[in-house]
């Protein structure tokens, strides 16, 4: 009985440590006010980014719901109205497998909403499911689509700094390898997956990092964060059904909630102070090392010229994001996308939203630096 109970404290006190060193995260601790402020917050439906969303709707932030899904959406909109008691929280339908609504949300978004303060990339993928597309899905969603995003919608940003941009990656980004001669190339089964979700992650680092030399001066921030190890869909995609009842308990007593999950998203985004450290990885509300392959400043500025490729930019383009979707887009069309014309229309429109600033002398800024390197 003795060696019984002493078996048990020992188990309770190794999860307690376990816990509390590994588990549990810090808070972000930031509480001012973001009135009169407006962020986005992509997939913000369910998990880490509907706990970012209320707690920046708690603050008094105007909250655009950025989600593929309009009844998940509209939904999550009104439990976080309910929740924070601000009213300013709103659904607009997004779909990252898919450049046209990539565009389409940002046309919407940039005519309706005079401001954009916060942006953040929360949205992802870590499986293709029964998905199969000409092109790599994983990249599609978890990067190349927030790149396209964050383009178009720099106006705003610029027009409102200081803003900041915040990419949720992970630590799953030190497995990652970029080969850039198959980097849109078609993922099939759950190995090619895997290895494309780290590709992925390690895209969302080298894209922070480069954009933050991109946007040096503007006043926009960007910052690569980390939400640690959480409890949340992603988890159990590639675990056997079978094998999912036994796993649940043990990740909830080992994994961080979906609130726990988005403390350090909401450090990136709020805290006063860390501007110099634009382009940095933060994890549990602080600056982390990264793995050599992210801190490659050449690939990180090969991936941009790629992105920007993959994306429909082309040089000397104004991106305009009224123009035509690019013809890569309509010619990969996503199986993932559901959005419909009537839901890209925006039902609320601000007459005093002001014109937008060209983007051609950040295009330039980008030949020329493309023309520089050795």
């Amino acid at each position: 009985m003795e060696a019984l109970l002493l078996g048990t404290g020992l188990l309770l006190g190794a999860y307690v440590l376990i816990y509390y060193n590994l588990v549990k995260a810090p808070p972000c601790g930031v509480l001012g006010s973001l009135r009169g402020r407006t962020a986005v917050v992509t997939g913000a439906n369910s998990g880490i980014g509907k706990m970012t969303a209320l707690e920046l709707a708690r603050r008094g932030a105007r909250v655009v719901l950025a989600c593929r899904s309009r009844e998940r959406g509209e939904a999550a909109a009104f439990d976080l109205r309910q929740e924070s008691g601000n009213n300013e929280v709103i659904f607009m339908a997004l779909d990252l497998a898919s450049l046209t609504s990539v565009r389409a949300f940002a046309t919407a978004f940039l005519s309706s909403e005079p401001r954009l303060d916060i942006l953040i990339h929360n949205a992802g993928i870590s499986s293709c499911g029964r998905t199969r597309e000409t092109f790599n899905l994983l990249l599609r969603v978890n990067h190349i689509g927030p790149f396209l995003l964050t383009h178009l919608l720099l106006p705003h940003l610029k027009m409102c700094a200081p803003s900041r941009v915040v990419v949720v990656s992970s630590a799953a980004h030190r497995r990652g390898h970029l080969d850039f001669t198959r980097l849109d190339q078609p993922v099939v089964g759950w190995q090619q997956e895997l290895r494309a979700y780290a590709d992925s992650k390690l895209a969302n680092v080298l894209f922070t990092r480069e954009l933050a030399t991109q946007l040096e001066g503007t006043g926009v921030t960007c910052y690569a964060a980390h939400p640690g190890p959480v409890n949340s869909e992603l988890f159990l995609r590639h675990v056997p059904g079978w094998l999912r009842p036994l796993l649940r308990p043990l990740a909830w007593l080992v994994l961080r909630t979906p609130r726990g999950g988005a403390q350090t998203p909401l450090y990136c985004a709020l805290q006063d102070g860390i501007e110099p450290f634009s382009g940095r990885y933060f994890a549990n509300c602080h600056v982390e090392e990264v793995s050599p392959a992210a801190r490659d400043d050449r690939a990180a500025h090969r991936l941009w010229e790629a992105s920007k490729r993959l994306a429909g930019l082309g040089p000397g383009e104004d991106d305009d994001p009224n123009e035509e979707p690019q013809p890569e887009d309509s010619a990969a069309p996503s199986s993932l996308s559901t959005t419909q014309p009537e839901e890209l229309t925006v039902s609320e429109l601000y007459p005093g939203a002001q014109s937008l600033p060209d983007l051609s002398k950040l295009t330039r800024r980008i030949q020329v630096k493309a023309e520089s390197e050795p």
